[in-house]
């Protein structure tokens, strides 16, 4: 057809050939096999989906939980949906369908979008420990302090916050020049693994996902900290058993998610730096680190939460008869 031989052309015309699109390969070294996975993660996938819709109703429904901490709860169920989102139909279109090619804007579009969540995800649990530090520490001055004002500032203070800073990401890595692989030996578009593939230099590309990473996620990752020593710490100070047992459950709810979310950021950031070819462990945990947290948040939370699983189990119809003891 006229249109190869236009290609053939302008790829004799010009050593500076564009690729037009990425393929994605998929895990890398298990691709005989890898369909098999497509089942875990979709059921992960609807899981997450279900159980952040369930949350996301449930608050509404429930004048009780008009609260900024369930308001909080329920930004972060939108967030968890987005992040599952981003990356799940690609992939279960690559396993099912063998859909591997992706544009390149699509593909830049995935990673701005990836970066954006993850940092939504992480200041979401840093407003989530001031609000507990708060609740716990000053409890007489915790509803003129967190109001749903302070909630819907602090939301939007990190949409643009997480808005902002990641534009470079994708704008940085659009500019550089892809001329002749552009294979991807995984199966989402991660910064490092597209900049990988390009002909020039991408010593700016690593050097600003790092300092975002450790600058956004870095420091928020250090004032959570800090927010639960200062509340174990009044925590301690409690005179009764009871407020100290109520205070810790809470907390260690949040810690467990907060653990999880941020030894996975780490772990991805160092085998991404790490690992020049990349196997199929960093592949696989890269994934599960995007729809894990969106899958299990809402467990945690709403298992944990007497007056979440209250309320779901109203929305569900299951607890008709609770509602009329």
């Amino acid at each position: 057809t006229s249109h190869d031989m236009d290609t053939t052309l302008s790829m004799t015309n010009s050593s500076r050939f564009q690729v037009s699109e990425f393929i994605l390969m998929g895990f890398p070294g298990i691709h005989e096999w890898q369909h098999w996975l497509s089942l875990p993660l979709a059921l992960l996938y609807i899981l997450a989906l279900a159980a952040n819709i369930l949350i996301l109703i449930t608050i509404q429904h429930e004048p009780s939980l008009h609260q900024p901490m369930y308001r909080l709860l329920g930004v972060l169920a939108i967030v968890d949906i987005g992040l599952a989102t981003t990356i799940m139909p690609k992939i279960l279109a690559i396993l099912w369908f063998d859909a591997k090619a992706i544009s390149l804007p699509e593909c830049f579009a995935q990673i701005y979008a990836i970066h954006s969540f993850m940092g939504m995800e992480s200041g979401i649990f840093l407003c989530m420990a001031v609000d507990r530090y708060v609740a716990i520490s000053y409890p007489l001055q915790y509803p003129a302090i967190v109001t749903e004002a302070f909630v819907i500032k602090a939301t939007l203070s990190m949409v643009l916050r997480n808005g902002l800073l990641t534009i470079p990401v994708p704008v940085l890595a659009a500019q550089r020049h892809y001329c002749s692989r552009n294979e991807i030996d995984h199966c989402l578009c991660s910064n490092l693994g597209v900049t990988s593939l390009a002909c020039d230099d991408i010593t700016i590309n690593r050097f600003y996902q790092l300092a975002l990473v450790w600058v956004m996620v870095g420091s928020d990752m250090g004032l959570v900290f800090a927010s639960y020593a200062l509340i174990i710490r009044s925590v301690l100070r409690l005179n009764s058993a009871e407020a100290t047992s109520k205070a810790l459950s809470t907390c260690s709810s949040h810690l467990i998610l907060i653990l999880f979310f941020y030894t996975a950021v780490i772990v991805v950031s160092v085998t991404q730096l790490a690992g020049r070819k990349v196997p199929v462990i960093p592949a696989l945990f890269n994934v599960l680190h995007n729809v894990m947290p969106p899958a299990f948040n809402p467990m945690v939370y709403a298992l944990r939460t007497q007056e979440l699983r209250m309320g779901s189990q109203k929305v569900l119809g299951l607890g008709a008869n609770v509602s009329r003891k």
